[in-house]
């Protein structure tokens, strides 16, 4: 961020790359993903591993590497690390998959679960982790849905959070919004627009140009509007038929007439630079911005100084008169770490190390995201991040970012019928349409 982070440069601390945890797999490890040191590798040959990730600056990036460090000079396997950009890395990473060749597929790669997740099960290059991590799985079981295929988890998520507002208390204070309700209905929301405005203060920043920074919008919509089960039966039914979905877009169109966003935010970036969505956040260009809990992380790798922003503050997105969704339900998604079916008893026990209580504390000690070990919550540094873990664990379900809980035969052309919307073109029902061809064509 998976998304994830989920798209982007994901930066010092990001919660897009988040760490797994350790054991040997299959080899009668005594601590896999306890939090004390890995033993050997199962496969006494396999001497060195790679590993994919997209913490590719700042501090993120120097956490991983001493990640790799550690583990070789306790396990003698050396990792080779390779730190992308976020959407350099998924291109990267969907050729490697595509080819089938084990010697271009990394061992250990970055999993956003969903429909990705099940089209690499089916294509049979990613590793059924059930039994040889059975014991992190155990530990990180209340986030393992979204990476469980026919009963079997493939994946270990590292990080599990949610979409919401990130916004400069400073420039809020300065428009005259000092009383900022973390659960603001549509009428509050608009509201901060209006008076962000009239201050002369850009509202909102949006990546449009990276689409999916601006298909959250509509996502979002659709989790307030449409209940939990209605979409979980549209997905399964292939059938997008009820009008929630495109009173989903009705809001889309009101927000777009309101004019919140940066100029040029159709071609702008998401993530990468100082223009970018997240960077016009950083440097106190704009007020707010859609994104996940990866945000603390982005920003600060986008900051002169390297820090996370200390006007950040959080609320979740609106509620609107009347919705089907519950109010408690989100939107947001996680991360986790794949292994190859290709890959060595070694880079399960890396992925399971990756998830050690002493890997994810540093990682919530650098606020990259939200820990799914238990043992790592309280570790979290950053007070505006912490506030968003008893939203997450408030009971409500969390709809998986559409794009990839669908996959991308169907995500591409759902994300480009709402870019439209953005660029002022029809309109609701064509969202709805779009989703509802490319289901049929699948």
């Amino acid at each position: 961020m998976t998304r994830k982070m989920r798209g982007g440069a994901i930066l010092a601390l990001s919660a897009t790359i988040a760490l797994l945890a350790a054991g040997c797999a299959g080899s009668g490890s005594d601590n896999p993903g306890g939090g004390g040191s890995p033993t050997a590798a199962a496969n006494a040959d396999a001497k060195t591993i790679t590993w994919w990730h997209n913490s590719n600056t700042g501090e993120g990036k120097d956490y991983y590497d001493k990640v790799a460090k550690d583990f070789e000079a306790q396990t003698g396997v050396h990792v080779e690390v390779s730190a992308m950009q976020h959407e350099d890395m998924l291109t990267k990473l969907s050729a490697a998959l595509q080819s089938g060749d084990p010697d271009q597929i990394p061992d250990v790669f970055m999993s956003r679960g969903g429909g990705e997740l099940k089209n690499e099960v089916d294509s049979g290059v990613t590793r059924d982790l059930t039994d040889v991590a059975a014991d992190t799985i155990s530990k990180i079981s209340a986030f393992t849905g979204q990476y469980t295929i026919d009963g079997k988890v493939y994946a270990l998520p590292f990080s599990m959070g949610l979409v919401g507002f990130w916004y400069n208390k400073d420039l809020f204070a300065q428009a005259g919004i000092t009383d900022v309700n973390p659960a603001p209905t549509i009428d509050e929301f608009n509201g901060y627009i209006d008076k962000l405005k009239a201050a002369g203060i850009t509202p909102a920043s949006v990546g449009a140009g990276d689409k999916w920074p601006a298909a959250h919008y509509w996502y979002y919509n659709v989790v307030r509007e449409c209940p939990f089960d209605t979409v979980e039966k549209a997905i399964a039914d292939k059938d997008y038929s009820d009008p929630c979905f495109v009173k989903a877009g009705d809001h889309l169109e009101d927000l777009v007439a309101k004019q919140p966003f940066n100029d040029g935010f159709l071609s702008t970036k998401a993530q990468e630079g100082p223009t970018s969505a997240s960077g016009l956040l950083a440097t106190g260009k704009v007020g707010m911005e859609l994104a996940g809990h990866w945000e603390p992380g982005v920003t600060g790798g986008l900051t002169a100084d390297g820090k996370v922003p200390s006007f950040l503050g959080w609320f979740a997105y609106p509620t609107f008169p009347g919705q089907g969704g519950d109010p408690k339900d989100q939107m947001g998604g996680g991360d986790a770490w794949e292994v190859s079916t290709s890959a060595p008893d070694a880079a399960v026990d890396f992925a399971k190390y990756l998830l050690s209580d002493e890997v994810q504390k540093g990682f919530a000690e650098l606020d990259m995201g939200l820990p799914t070990n238990p043992a790592a919550t309280d570790s979290i540094s950053n007070e505006t991040l912490k506030q968003l873990i008893p939203v997450r664990d408030a009971g409500g379900n969390t709809q998986l970012y559409l794009d990839t809980r669908l996959g991308s035969a169907i995500g591409n052309p759902l994300n480009d019928a709402i870019q439209q919307v953005f660029a002022g073109n029809p309109g609701p029902q064509e969202i709805v349409d779009a989703l509802q061809n490319a289901a049929d064509s699948e």
